[in-house]
């Protein structure tokens, strides 16, 4: 009996999509890292992330589809706004100019896009997002 036609095999896909949602990870981790100093050159106090901002590369993932899409698009457009704004306002605070007003304006634009992005997961909760053995 040839056991040839009953491998197991993985999708063709599945490496890539792995690669692409660890990408989304570690660009979502970068942009709270982020928001965390602009918080702080902007005279606010840094946000603990919650359980949404935690769980919601998981949730995201498990949605899949349009949604997971849209989420990995969304955190590269605020990876691409939030690295270069920090930078500006990081500049201009090495020439000793006072950063608050446009640290306070790239903080409302991260807070915006956040909670646009955080809607296209549903909220998990208290028990966090669902998890399979």
């Amino acid at each position: 009996m040839s056991t040839e036609g009953t491998k197991f095999a993985r999708p063709a896909d599945s490496a890539a999509a792995r690669g692409a949602s660890s990408l989304m990870a570690r660009q979502w981790a970068a942009v709270q890292e982020a928001a965390g100093a602009v918080a702080m050159l902007a005279g606010l106090a840094p946000e603990k992330p919650g359980p949404r901002e935690r769980n919601f590369i998981a949730q995201v993932q498990a949605l899949g589809g349009a949604r997971l899409k849209l989420a990995e698009n969304h955190v590269a457009d605020m990876s691409a706004f939030m690295q270069p704004g920090l930078a500006a306002l990081l500049a201009v605070n090495a020439r000793g100019q006072d950063a608050t007003a446009p640290a306070l304006a790239l903080w409302r634009e991260f807070w915006c896009a956040r909670e646009a992005l955080l809607a296209l997961a549903p909220d998990p909760g208290a028990m966090g997002p669902p998890r399979s053995a």
